[in-house]
Parts: structure tokens; sequence; C-alpha cells
């Protein structure tokens, strides 16, 4: 929501000091100069990038513009699930607990959680690391590494469509001198003719290079970085994740273990431990 209304002031700003001086907004459209800048812009990143990369840029740029998921009610009803997941652990026994973790999206323990089901990042990780703990053969300290690790490549994919973005926002200014330059071609070609057609080319020209400026540190370049905030914030997720879970795999008991995971939430959405407290109990809404 705040990213639709940064990019309405930014185009507004621009549109408003540009009405104070007395401009004429029917010069600024260019559709030529359009096709030219964002023509090339996206074309570049086609072939700079896989296709898993474009598709996740699509699906980052409509998170962004939905906002982050990861408000303090979504960290209650994840310290709610890891609760219900650890208690049956500690009371039935982690071989039954292993028979939810093979099928989790048809285990009625897993199924009710709509944070884990519907993330398939934090639903692999939990499930993965506890069947690794069940299995055996290996300690906490290795269980602890893989963790870090998962996260780590689970970071480096994030950062690939963020990557794109910025280089795509980067490109803009020198797509709006491409524009810019072709623009000149056709002035150059037009003279000798009426003073006001000369006139409209050199406006048009200049536009080019205004709107690849513009689009570059105005919308897009923002918009790659509140992805990349946002991508924090999903790593951020992953790291109380790794709290609880490793907690809980070394033995703590599955209310000390959900505590830990509350003391890695970043502090401004996380959630007192009286919140907590009323949530794994039934009582919080």
């Amino acid at each position: 929501m705040f990213a639709i209304i940064g990019i309405v002031l930014v185009i507004g700003a621009v549109g408003g000091g540009y009405a104070m001086s007395h401009g004429k907004f029917p010069v600024l459209w260019q559709p030529a100069e359009l096709v030219v800048i964002f023509g090339t812009a996206i074309g570049s990143m086609l072939v700079a990038n896989p296709i898993a990369n474009i598709l996740a840029l699509v699906k980052g740029i409509l998170g962004v513009l939905k906002g982050s998921p990861y408000t303090k009610n979504h960290y209650l009803d994840t310290l709610k699930a890891l609760m219900e997941v650890f208690s049956y652990g500690r009371k039935n026994g982690l071989q039954k607990l292993e028979t939810d973790i093979e099928n989790p999206k048809q285990s009625q323990l897993f199924s009710q959680h709509k944070v884990f089901t519907s993330n398939h990042h934090a639903l692999d990780f939990v499930c993965d690391t506890i069947r690794t703990s069940i299995a055996g053969g290996i300690g906490h300290f290795e269980i602890e590494q893989s963790m870090e690790a998962d996260i780590d490549i689970m970071k480096h994919e994030l950062e690939q469509p963020v990557a794109a973005l910025k280089e795509m926002a980067d490109s803009l200014p020198g797509m709006g001198i491409v524009a810019a330059v072709l623009g000149v071609v056709i002035t150059m070609g037009s003279l000798g003719g009426p003073p006001e057609e000369i006139g409209e080319h050199v406006a048009a020209a200049l536009v080019g290079t205004f709107l690849g400026i513009l689009f570059c540190y105005g919308i897009f370049g923002p918009l790659a970085s509140n992805i990349q905030k946002t991508n924090y914030g999903e790593i951020e997720y992953m790291h109380v994740l790794r709290a609880g879970v490793g907690a809980f795999i070394k033995g703590a008991a599955p209310i000390l273990a959900v505590e830990m995971a509350r003391r890695s939430i970043p502090p401004h959405v996380r959630p007192s431990f009286k919140d907590m407290e009323q949530k794994v109990k039934g009582g919080g809404k």
C-alpha cells in the first residue's frame, strides 16, 4: 500500500512542479520514447536472466504492492503452530511425528496451520530439519550448520530477482539517452522545416532522457530496494524457525523452544510473552 502511495507521490510531485512552471502536459506524452526505453530495458533483462528469475521478480513486485506478510499476527500464528508441533512430538514421540512430516500437506497436524502449508520454504525447512534429527547419526551442531546453509541458499535465491530489477533500473537512463539520440537524428532530418516542428522533435528527444532518469531513480530503483527489504523479512522469518526447531531438537520443552523462537523475532513485530502465551493456549486472537 505504501509503495503505491510513494509511486503516486513521485509522479504527482514531478507533474505538479511541471504544472507550476506552466508546462504543457501533451508534450510529455511520447509513446515512441516509451517503446524504445522500456522495450530495450525489458529485452535486455530477458537476455540476462533465466525465466525463474523473471517469474520470481513478478511475484516480488506483487508482494510489494500487497505489503509484507510478516506481521505480529503472522508471527503469533507461527508460534502457535510450532507449539502444537513440538507438543505433539513430545507427547507422542518423534517416530509418531515422522508420519506427519513425511506428508505434511495431508497431515491434520500441519494442514490446520496455513502459515506452514502456504509457505513451502518454511514447511520444507521445519520438516526436513526434524526428519534429519529423527533419522539420527548426526549431532546438533551439524544440524545447526545444515539449517544455516539452507537459509544462506534461500537468501542467495531471493537476491537474484532483486539484482535483475536493479540492473534494469540502472539501464533506464542509458536507454533514455538512446531514445534521445534517435530523437536528435529525427530532428536533424527535419532541419529546414517549420520551427514548431523542430521544437517538437527536440522536446521529444529530451523527454526520452527525462523518462529514463525518472523511472530509474523514482520508481524501479526504490521498488527493487523494497523487494530486497521484503526478502530480508522472509530470511528473518526463517531464522525464527531455526531458533525454535533448533531448541526443540536439542531437548528443550515445547514452551521454551517457542520462547527461543519468539526472542528471535525482529523487535518491531515481536509479540510479548503474554501475547504468545495467550495465543498458544488458544486464548489469543
